[in-house]
């Protein structure tokens, strides 16, 4: 990336977010804590794209590429919608579970079973407040592609929605598409069992902190994605 690109996604990143205008309280933590959705582009459309930034506490390079995607035009007609970080609690703890001690990526209905220890999935299916309310965006909001942002596999898994929408993805940002394990009561798991023809899919981000000019070209994938029409690839 050269250094005008480079420092176009610096300034991206350095501006506020706080008062866009799609931004919307969609529910709190267990600790009370904010959980917005932000929603950019074309309200009418039905070319919906969600992206979630962050969904377990300790795996959040995600929020980098989120902040810059809220900075960046949307395509004409796709409606984007941003969920920064299901995990706030999570996240200030420094820790992957939220303050049930939950892993909410084990919390979801589809394949649900009760785990301990570091994947406890809760007392039963969505008995997270965070999985909850992310259950109720997207069945409201029906997303036709949905990218979870996790840690630290560097890789794009195979996650069981069009093969070709992750393949497309993979190539964009330069990471090898894989099939991880299918895990019970994952998000992606649901979103793909719950409402068949749409593809949901998880991203596993290096280790660490992303650059600026990283971050901007994940965001840029992003957008070129939703772009894409279902039989692309």
């Amino acid at each position: 990336m050269n250094a005008g690109v480079a420092a176009l996604a610096a300034l991206l990143l350095a501006l506020p977010a706080s008062a866009h205008p799609g931004r919307l309280l969609i529910g709190r933590s267990v600790e009370g804590r904010r959980i917005d959705a932000v929603e950019l582009g074309d309200p009418h459309s039905s070319n919906k794209l969600l992206v979630v930034g962050c969904i377990h506490g300790n795996e959040c390079a995600g929020l980098a590429i989120v902040r810059v995607l809220e900075r960046l035009p949307p395509p004409a007609g796709l409606d984007l919608w941003v969920i920064e970080n299901l995990n706030p609690d999570g996240y200030a703890a420094g820790s992957r579970q939220n303050a049930h001690g939950v892993d909410l990526n084990r919390n979801f209905p589809w394949g649900w079973r009760p785990l301990r220890g570091i994947y406890n999935s809760g007392r039963g299916p969505l008995s997270e407040p965070e999985s909850r309310i992310a259950t109720h965006l997207i069945v409201r909001v029906r997303p036709r592609i949905s990218i979870w942002f996790h840690q630290h596999e560097r890789v794009v898994d195979e996650s069981g929605g069009d093969i070709r929408l992750e393949r497309r993805f993979s190539a964009l940002v330069g990471l090898p598409l894989r099939r991880l394990p299918r895990e019970p009561g994952s998000a992606v798991g649901w979103e793909n069992h719950r409402m068949p023809g749409t593809t949901a899919f998880v991203v596993e981000l290096p280790a660490g902190s992303l650059s600026t000019a990283a971050a901007s070209r994940y965001a840029r994938a992003l957008l070129a994605l939703g772009r894409s029409r279902k039989r692309t690839g």
